[in-house]
Order: C-alpha cells, then structure tokens, then sequence
C-alpha cells in the first residue's frame, strides 16, 4: 500500500518551497516504493515527519530494525551523510545507506518516544547532550562540508539591514554587540565536525541496550568550525526548567558553564560564538519580516553578556 504523506508535512513543503514543495511531496510515495525495493525493506509503521523531510520506520530483509529518511537536498542537508560516516556510529545513529540521487539515507533505527526531553533531571540530561558534543566535535571535519567561516561572513553582510529592519534602539544596540562578538571570534572559525542543530530533542535512546551508547544523536546540520558554536540550540531548549528555577539568568548561566567545562571551552570563546549563534537567529528572525528580538534570544544574550 503507497505510503501516505501527512498534510502537515505537505503544508509545511509549500509554505516554504511553494509549487516545488508540494511537487516534491507528491512523488513521496514512488520515490519510497522505490527505495524499498532496492534496500529490501517493508515499512512497518506510520510515518513521522520534521519540517521538510519524511521519516518511515521499516524493517530489513534480516528482520532488523531501521529508518527510511527521504528529504530534498538543500544547503544544510547536503552533508548529513557525510558526517554520520564520519562519526560511524561514535555517539551518532548509525549510516546505513544512502542514495546520492535523492539524498534520501537508511538509517539504524532509534526509540522516538525517548529522547533527552525525557529525561526528567534537566542537569543529567544537559550533561548528557554535553557529552555527546565532546565526541563529536573531535572530529575534524571532512572536505566538503560547509564552513563556519562562509556562514559567519554571510551574517556580518546582513547585519545592516536587519539594523534597519528592527524597531526599537534598544534591539538595535543589542544586534550591534552581537555583531561585535562574532567579529571578535571570526579569525579562528576552527575546523571540528560540528552537528549544528544538538538540542535534547536530537538525542534518542537506542531500541535496545546498546554496547556502544545510552543515548545517539540525530539529524546532523553539519559545518566545520568551533565547537564553541554548538552550544546556544541546547541554552534555548528545556525553556521550562530554565523559567521555574525563578532566577532565568543564573540558570541559564549555569546550563552552559556546564557544556562549555564539559567539552572543554574557552569560556570567552564559547560567549562570543554563542552570541553569534543568537545573531543568527536575530538576522533570520529579521529576514521573516520580525521588527523585534525574540525575548528568548535576548534573555540569553544578556545573560552571558552579564546585563
């Protein structure tokens, strides 16, 4: 029976890609017809979906479990394959094919219903995901994957119109220190396997015990640079036990001297790349037609600046 695409996932391929989004979503089916002929698979549950891509759970011609993943190449998906090689398996799901036509990949199947949100310690399960990145980020990362060096650059050229974009002083004097934190790291962009994107929800348990790791990461945004530029997805998730501490910039403080002495940072370094990452979500926030900055990311900002 042809798979069926949820209308979320379609609606979401159209907001953002328009006629070609909704193009894409119709050949979904053929398109996982076709690979599970080729990989000898029967899908053997319903489908879940991210914002641009379709997850299918199956099983191999051994009975083992595993996860058909087919999304569009784009610039932040181009590399995923490459960096789950890279890892094999080390602290990441595990690669186990991959077609370069479609950029669709086979993938070790994983518990979604156990991720780090789960886990109901917010310090044990930050300490965790710290973990995770100390393994991957030793990796040098291979040729081929975007720079942290071309992604900074492309935000400083944006900088003055989102200057412009914003209503109030106040933003603009906050986007203006930002911008200064990232020229002040941008020399040194480094040159480590970075995943991107690790926040809790990017971490699963395996099926079973594993002897390999309690706990895997998934769905790669891969660059090569600093690891110092991986900690802000895991400060602005989990907001919740942030909040009810009832001293948000203490906690938030705290969350990530935990990650920064855990992977073994800088701690100036690990600010000022940090900040850059929230000057990044500001220019997309901007880019969206947001007159304001998020007071999320304003609340972290101005917690590691001491404000």
């Amino acid at each position: 029976m042809p798979i069926q695409v949820p209308e979320a996932l379609v609606a979401s391929l159209v907001e953002y890609r328009g006629a070609a989004g909704r193009s894409w979503a119709d050949g979904l089916p053929a398109l996982a017809a076709e690979l599970a002929e080729r990989w000898e698979l029967s899908i053997d549950g319903p489908p879940a979906h991210g914002i641009g891509g379709l997850v299918l759970p199956a099983r191999r011609a051994d009975g083992t479990g595993a996860v058909l993943k087919l999304q569009d190449v784009d610039e932040e998906t181009a590399g995923e394959p490459l960096a789950l090689r890279t890892w094999g398996g080390r602290s990441a799901v595990r690669l186990l094919d991959h077609d370069p036509a479609t950029g669709s990949m086979l993938l070790e199947r994983l518990d979604p219903a156990r991720s780090l949100l789960a886990v109901p310690d917010d310090r044990a399960a930050t300490g965790v995901l710290a973990e995770l990145l100390a393994e991957l980020t030793r990796h040098q990362a291979p040729p081929g994957v975007r720079t942290l060096a071309e992604i900074a650059d492309g935000m400083l050229a944006r900088v003055p119109a989102a200057h412009a974009g914003l209503a109030r002083e106040e933003d603009r004097r906050l986007l203006a220190d930002l911008a200064a934190a990232l020229r002040e790291v941008r020399p040194e962009p480094g040159d480590r396997l970075l995943h991107w994107d690790l926040h809790y929800g990017n971490v699963l348990a395996p099926l079973a015990p594993n002897a390999r790791a309690r706990w895997l990461a998934i769905d790669p945004k891969p660059l090569a640079g600093d690891p110092c530029f991986e900690l802000l997805p895991a400060l602005q998730n989990r907001w919740s036990d942030l909040t009810a501490t009832g001293d948000l910039p203490r906690a938030l403080r705290l969350r990530f001297d935990l990650m920064a002495d855990r992977l073994g940072l800088d701690r100036s370094r690990a600010i000022s790349w940090t900040l850059a990452r929230v000057l990044q979500n500001v220019l997309w926030g901007v880019k969206d037609g947001e007159r304001h900055i998020d007071a999320t990311q304003r609340a972290v900002a101005e917690a590691l600046l001491g404000r």
